[in-house]
């Protein structure tokens, strides 16, 4: 065991009282307990901790008892494989019993308790998530993380396609992890080997494959870990529309976020990797299990037209009056990304991208206008309920429109009978 480095001073997470309890508890009578993980990754790192989990010595029938009589909530949320869930003034610690992988089909795994933490390092993914850290703050290095943390490589621990072919989800974790904490060329044993297993990838479920894609899109800048995604084919894999239709938005939506503020998205990320085919949405949205919202903001961008060039503000808000807000934002932005990029050797498109730009804004303080007539107004002029009513009442909107919203309901309610005449 190597005992190197405290972080006791950087990591205020670990002065938490219910987490050193837990943490005593867990490590009475013989019994040991250690931060693992994240949380100890991210504190080195300087980035923001989320989640604490802890690995113990305790068996997990030892952890629920132990944590209960503390006073604490315990839920065996995966007792078959050692993880009991402990939550302490509503905080959610995981705990995981020591544990060894016996046998794994590629994505789930039969395992074997124990108090060796040697083993249970060296059956983690990678040597940068398995350092753990002492109540005091000090670090256990047993797989040489600390050095990968430092120079941000990410290795996995012995042989990666040892690794791997016990998780085929390890192959887009790779990528994920290096898109967050990675630095320079992905480890190329690594990168090799996840392009030579590339096929496992179809043993994983699509939420598992959905929520590590978008986990991944959702980094500071995904663009590298895209690109080498793509050279591994494990992109083309998981994601097929984008293999003609690229990835070279994404550098420069990236700057685009940065320059202007802009949130990360990662769904307008997808968007801009895959082509704007309501056909090729729905099979991408099926295959993947996106959510129904998901799956009906990227359908409403594919559907959504482009304002006309120059359009003028009152024109924009006639054409956003049938438009979904969402997917005419997804549209301009991903239209604002292009002509940014554009604009550094042409004059034109810098001008398009200012004027998209203010597109942009208006919409931001967007309120669509209430048309003022409705279906019961025309009941009360003596239309029969049916297909007249919609008819009717979809010409009196469209001069309402056309008048750019100001005719008043007098004059659109005296219109009736000419259009209930037509219908």
């Amino acid at each position: 065991m190597s005992v190197t480095i405290s972080i006791a001073d950087h990591a205020s997470w670990l002065k938490d009282e219910s987490l050193q309890k837990l943490l005593a508890v867990l490590a009475a009578d013989g019994e040991a307990a250690r931060v693992v993980g994240g949380a100890v990754r991210n504190t080195l790192l300087g980035e923001k901790v989320s989640d604490i989990d802890i690995a113990t010595t305790c068996l997990p029938e030892v952890t629920l008892q132990r944590a209960i009589g503390a006073g604490f909530k315990a839920v065996p949320t995966g007792i078959d494989h050692g993880t009991i869930t402990v939550i302490a003034h509503g905080r959610p610690f995981e705990v995981t019993t020591l544990r060894a992988d016996i046998e794994t089909d590629g994505r789930h795994a039969e395992v074997a308790y124990g108090r060796d933490w040697q083993v249970d390092a060296n059956r983690r993914d990678f040597t940068m998530n398995a350092l753990y850290v002492e109540a005091d703050g000090m670090i256990v290095d047993l797989v040489g993380g600390l050095a990968d943390v430092e120079s941000r490589t990410l290795r996995f621990i012995g042989d990666p396609e040892q690794r791997i072919r016990e998780d085929y989800l390890r192959i887009l974790r790779f990528f994920r992890f290096f898109a967050w904490y990675g630095k320079g060329r992905p480890e190329s044993e690594g990168l090799k080997a996840c392009a030579r297993l590339k096929d496992g990838l179809t043993r994983l479920s699509a939420e598992r494959v959905w929520s590590e894609l978008r986990r991944l899109l959702s980094a500071p800048d995904p663009s590298r870990a895209l690109l080498w995604m793509r050279q591994a084919g494990v992109l083309t894999a998981v994601l097929p529309e984008s293999e003609k239709w690229g990835i070279d938005t994404i550098h420069s939506l990236v700057k685009t976020e940065q320059d202007l503020n802009w949130e990360i998205d990662p769904l307008l990320r997808l968007a801009s990797m895959i082509p704007p085919q309501i056909g090729r949405i729905a099979e991408m949205a099926s295959r993947l299990k996106l959510s129904n919202s998901e799956r009906a903001r990227l359908e409403a961008w594919t559907e959504t037209a482009l304002p006309q060039p120059e359009i003028s503000e009152s024109g924009f808000a006639k054409q956003l009056y049938r438009s979904d807000q969402q997917g005419m934002r997804d549209r301009l932005s991903l239209a604002l990304v292009s002509a940014r990029a554009e604009a550094i050797h042409d004059n034109a498109a810098m001008m398009r991208a200012g004027h998209l730009s203010k597109l942009l804004e208006y919409l931001d303080s967007y309120e669509r206008p209430k048309f003022p007539v409705s279906g019961g107004d025309l009941l009360a002029a003596g239309l029969e309920e049916g297909p007249e009513i919609g008819k009717v009442q979809r010409a009196l909107e469209d001069d309402w429109i056309r008048s750019g919203f100001t005719l008043e309901r007098d004059t659109l309610l005296a219109k009736i009978p000419e259009y209930a005449g037509k219908a």
